[in-house]
């Protein structure tokens, strides 16, 4: 029997704090908890039946693929994602810390999403520079911080324009700003854990 490392065990430990949270939107009669839950425990359950039943994915997708075969950067997004969940509706009550009982509570999901979506672009970024685009340590931060300031941004007007059609999201530029600067600290602390650490992956060298 094969050992199970600690990055897994956290990424089953996350499931298993989304399932206690698929129980109590049950408890609660949330449809759209019990929605969110679901998908966050088939999503995370991706990145542990994949690599086994497909050790060797096609040439062409695999820079793509490397967060998913990268159990560090998977790990990172499951807690990401179960704090996430676990805000929306704490397990086994009803507070709803994201959108009702501390509206506050977002700044902590921008900073894991920002550290998680940074550290995933930047590893395909460097997958694709191993395999076809040859680019430096420079080229691939940079680039990087590009993509991702462009979906972040690109996130806070969406949710901007969907204001009139869902009624819970209603931000202030200044909220707005926030979640930005929240998302840019994640995402340095991922810039720190790549040039200090090496973890979950080693940037190009200089």
């Amino acid at each position: 029997m094969s050992r199970i490392g600690s990055e897994r065990k956290i990424i089953m430990a996350s499931i298993f704090l989304i399932f206690l949270g698929l129980i109590t939107a049950v408890m609660n009669g949330r449809t759209d908890h019990i929605y969110r839950t679901w998908v966050a425990i088939v999503g995370l359950s991706i990145p542990l039946i994949l690599p086994a039943k497909v050790p060797d994915p096609p040439e062409r997708l695999r820079p793509f693929l490397a967060p998913v075969y990268n159990e560090g950067t998977m790990m990172i997004l499951a807690v990401f994602i179960a704090v996430h969940v676990s805000l929306v509706n704490v397990p086994f009550t009803h507070y709803d810390l994201f959108h009702r009982d501390w509206r506050n509570a977002d700044m902590i999901s921008h900073f894991l999403g920002g550290l998680t979506l940074w550290l995933m672009i930047a590893e395909v970024l460097s997958a694709l520079g191993e395999s076809r685009m040859n680019l430096s340590r420079k080229e691939l931060v940079l680039y990087s911080f590009l993509i991702f300031y462009a979906l972040a941004i690109g996130w806070e007007i969406a949710e901007k324009l969907s204001e009139g059609s869902i009624t819970f999201i209603h931000e202030s530029t200044l909220n707005k700003l926030r979640d930005l600067v929240m998302d840019t600290l994640g995402a340095f602390l991922g810039l720190w854990m790549l040039r200090r650490k090496n973890y979950p992956f080693s940037l190009p060298r200089e």
